[in-house]
């Protein structure tokens, strides 16, 4: 049974990723990209990266709230809890306010201030837990959260003294959005989420070992100190890359790895890989969703995730279902 859903999860995927680039406020079809060069031109430059654009961010976003969810042991556990994604806001606003321009390896000035916006973050949890000399999962959360706030209210401030287009694109661009031309971005994306995707798969059985408390995986010979560092690293990796070239879209690692969770209810080795798969599926969607929903007007896809994340949000905190596999303080 495991077999089969894992067969037709691959072969959705796979659907997702050839019918979306058709879709649009124009439906292009396959014999148009042969006879039209116009709309064979919009396809491959625009449609085709965007919609891989959109798969590896979701599938990203979404491991990466499996790792969370797992080593905070707390289903409301995603990639922005640890403030990863107020860290990232923070820098693209201050690159914004200042017209920090300079494209390093092909990666934009927004991009470079919110990649190092969410090391930063990391770095300030992660800091204070070693300072604080408590690493457990409830110091660091609550750390995050103190950050978040802290990079949230930096980011309020910078938006006040800039001017009114400068402020028009951070409020644009903390929206969230898949807009791409050409395969740069996609690149960029698959090497540093491909990097991130695979040290956190060479330490999923480890994630099924601090499932069950810190105390019990350090008695199965788990270096919890050490593998949540490398964790950490790799998710901030992930996320910082994704929020960096799309805006902080919200809930696509809380919603998705729930439901992952609770459908396959399976060891981390497959939740993993499994996880990545409907992650990007979902985003891939919801973006699609959201270029023909009021053609041809588009809205920004992280406004679509975060209408259908906060009532999932509040039904995952009022309901017990999953306290049997995780626990929730």
């Amino acid at each position: 049974m495991t077999f089969i859903k894992i067969i037709l999860l691959i072969a959705t995927a796979i659907l997702a990723l050839c019918i979306c680039p058709f879709l649009g406020m124009v439906p292009i079809s396959p014999f148009e990209l042969s006879h039209n060069a116009l709309q064979s031109n919009i396809f491959f430059s625009l449609r085709l990266p965007r919609a891989f654009t959109a798969f590896l961010a979701g599938g990203g976003l979404s491991l990466c709230g499996l790792v969370y969810q797992a080593m905070f042991r707390n289903p409301l556990a995603e990639p922005f809890t640890l403030g990863v994604a107020s860290g990232a806001s923070c820098g693209a606003a201050l690159t914004i306010l200042f017209g920090f321009s300079t494209t390093f390896l092909g990666i934009s000035g927004i991009a470079i201030g919110a990649f190092s916006g969410a090391f930063l973050a990391i770095f300030f949890v992660y800091g204070f837990s070693r300072i604080s000399k408590k690493t457990d999962s409830l110091t660091m959360l609550l750390a995050g959260i103190a950050v978040s706030f802290m990079f949230s209210s930096m980011l309020m401030f910078f938006q006040y003294l800039s001017d009114m287009h400068d402020s028009f694109q951070i409020v644009r661009w903390l929206m969230g959005g898949l807009e791409v031309f050409g395969y740069d971005t996609v690149v960029i994306m698959l090497i540093f989420i491909a990097l991130g995707s695979m040290t956190i798969f060479l330490k999923l059985p480890e994630l099924d070992h601090l499932l069950t408390g810190e105390d019990m995986a350090k008695s199965r010979g788990v270096s919890v100190t050490k593998t949540k560092a490398y964790l950490l690293f790799a998710t901030t990796l992930i996320v910082g890359i994704t929020v960096a070239n799309c805006g902080p879209i919200g809930f696509v690692g809380l919603i998705i790895p729930y439901f992952t969770r609770s459908y396959f209810n399976l060891n981390h080795r497959v939740l993993g890989p499994m996880s990545f798969c409907v992650g990007g599926i979902f985003l891939l969607i919801a973006d699609t969703f959201s270029r023909i929903i009021i053609a041809p007007t588009e809205i920004p896809v992280g406004v679509i995730t975060a209408l259908l994340g906060a009532p999932f949000f509040l039904r995952i905190l009022l309901s017990n279902k999953n306290q049997r596999h995780i626990d929730i303080f």
